[in-house]
């Protein structure tokens, strides 16, 4: 049996949920339906809550009811607390079944050591379940500071103290051209001064402004970054490409594996120019699957 101090904290959560849900209704009947109780044990609880605090919490009326000033802000902490206890519920379970991951990658960057390292994670620690998804390295970051992703796989630099990166792997930038462009015609190579002015396509920068920044200085070192058009991912990009009219630099390993026809890819001149792809997490994280993938970088 719960000692009395134990009881009366679980009576509480109970009671603060019926009120939140009362609060979300404004009806004793519809509140008491989603919560698969009779609506005088509904009003009961409502009453000894507000006993409890010593305050009337809601103004009863025929056609239902409404919230006091107080029941208001008490309804928004409820709101704020229960969340709080279901996150927490939510953890616990996760470390008895043997953890969660909720891992994102980014668009630019599957296959290749990103893959491999995850697939290494799984073989080692299959008790772990991982909740992946994919976006663009901004919205991973949002994921990551607001608490919603345990760790990351972002383009760099990415600008952020409460965060931490590490280094997983490096990628030539390719120039792609469309396939009747004199710069696809018998080169191999191609030279920074050779893109100058000529017109391109590009992602958003609000997608990942740290690589779109460095993919401009590598490739325009000296300006002379034409952007005409935008599209929204690598593989309407390079469509765009096929259709004649611009140019676009890509990551090798994106830009080999959609394969779009009428694309031509060539290197660039040295210095090649590269872009990264690194883990990032919260410093402050205390997932142990967050370490356990960390150890696998060495």
């Amino acid at each position: 049996m719960p000692d009395p101090a134990t009881r009366d904290t679980w009576w509480d959560l109970r009671r603060l949920r019926y009120f939140a849900i009362l609060a979300e209704e404004l009806h004793f009947t519809r509140a008491a339906t989603r919560l698969h109780i009779a609506q005088p044990a509904l009003s009961q609880q409502i009453r000894a809550l507000e006993r409890q605090l010593g305050v009337p919490l809601v103004h009863r009326t025929s056609r239902g009811c409404t919230l006091t000033e107080v029941g208001e802000r008490v309804a928004a902490e409820a709101g704020r607390l229960l969340a709080e206890v279901e996150a927490g519920t939510t953890r616990i379970h996760d470390l008895v079944r043997g953890g969660r991951l909720r891992l994102a990658y980014t668009r630019s960057a599957r296959g290749g050591r990103v893959d491999a390292l995850v697939a290494r994670f799984r073989a080692a620690h299959p008790e772990v379940e991982v909740a992946a998804e994919t976006a663009w390295t901004a919205p991973n970051v949002a994921g990551l500071l607001a608490g919603r992703l345990d760790a990351a796989f972002v383009r760099t630099p990415v600008e952020e103290p409460a965060l931490a990166c590490r280094f997983v792997d490096t990628e030539e930038l390719l120039l792609a051209l469309p396939a009747g462009h004199p710069l696809a015609t018998g080169r191999r190579r191609i030279s920074r001064a050779e893109v100058v002015d000529l017109p391109a396509v590009m992602w958003p920068r609000e997608n990942g402004p740290g690589m779109f920044d460095r993919t401009i200085a590598q490739v325009w070192p000296h300006g002379g970054f034409r952007l005409v058009r935008q599209e929204p991912d690598d593989e309407q990009l390079l469509r765009a490409v096929a259709g004649g009219d611009v140019i676009a630099a890509v990551p090798a390993g994106r830009a080999r594996a959609v394969k779009v026809p009428g694309v031509r890819l060539r290197r660039f001149t040295a210095p090649v120019p590269t872009v990264d792809v690194r883990l990032a997490w919260r410093r402050d994280t205390t997932n142990p699957a967050v370490h356990h993938l960390l150890a696998l970088l060495g």
